[in-house]
């Protein structure tokens, strides 16, 4: 049997627009979902959401306020190998590089000890209705059928009849979910996309956003989510004990991001 290809993943960011990244290839193909958004070119702090795909850095929370968090609607600047972030309420830093054929992006949020917040990855994915979503084992689950703050607690990947796992076809629908892993696969067609996260000490997930046309309610459109984070809730606001990152006594938080890819012949 010929076993899969690993690809040299790369990454672009537009540091002066929230450290958005614009593009994540591998093998020649474009993973992240794109659509045409005018606002978010001049968003600012404490706007409303403007969803131009990409993959946004949600912090300190996903969902309540500020939509999306305070990061994605701030200019980054460059700081040596360094992309640098100043809130109200904390600093994130952001360094990308490669390992091997892996993209490996490391964090550090500076605040005050206790500080709780959440922290989202937030990749919109260009990906066919055959699309399937990996994850290890029966990992809990805890699925938003709504836009709001309540949820239902299962095991992946299906929980109170929703089937997680499976991206089409489109349907009307749009639900939310956390799954308590550190990492997912997106696989789709020949190609697999894995991402995963390490943080220690503090809770992992990853968040998944399937919108199969169902959202928004006035313009519907179809688009992926799939959101390693620190967390385990979309919205701190409404987060339990141990459902968000805390600054420790040291004021720091680190943690890391590794994406890699690869292709079956």
């Amino acid at each position: 049997m010929v076993s899969a290809t690993w690809l040299p993943v790369r990454v672009a960011t537009d540091v002066d627009h929230g450290g958005r990244w614009t593009s994540l290839t591998a093998g020649g193909r474009e993973w992240l979902w794109h659509r045409d958004e005018p606002r978010r070119s001049v968003v600012r702090p404490g706007d409303p959401f403007a969803d131009a795909g990409g993959l946004e850095e949600c912090a300190p929370t996903v969902r309540g306020l500020p939509d999306h968090g305070d990061a994605w609607s701030r200019p980054w600047r460059r700081a040596g190998e360094e992309d640098i972030v100043e809130c109200p309420d904390f600093r994130l830093a952001r360094r990308i590089g490669g390992r091997g054929d892996a993209v490996v992006a490391d964090y550090m949020l500076a605040a005050e000890p206790g500080y709780r917040f959440v922290w989202a990855a937030h990749a919109l994915l260009d990906l066919s209705p055959a699309a399937r979503i990996g994850v290890d084992g029966p990992a809990v689950t805890r699925l938003y059928p709504d836009e709001g703050d309540r949820w239902i607690a299962g095991a992946w990947p299906t929980v109170d009849g929703v089937r997680l796992d499976r991206l089409g076809p489109d349907d009307g629908s749009a639900v939310g979910a956390v799954v308590l892993t550190s990492q997912v696969s997106v696989h789709d067609g020949a190609d697999t996309l894995h991402l995963s996260v390490e943080a220690a000490g503090q809770p992992v997930a990853v968040a998944l956003w399937r919108n199969l046309g169902g959202f928004p309610r006035d313009a519907p459109y179809r688009s992926i989510g799939v959101e390693p984070m620190l967390g385990r809730v979309f919205d701190r606001a409404a987060a339990g004990d141990g459902d968000t990152a805390v600054v420790p006594p040291s004021g720091e938080v680190a943690w890391r991001l590794t994406v890699t890819a690869h292709r079956r012949p």
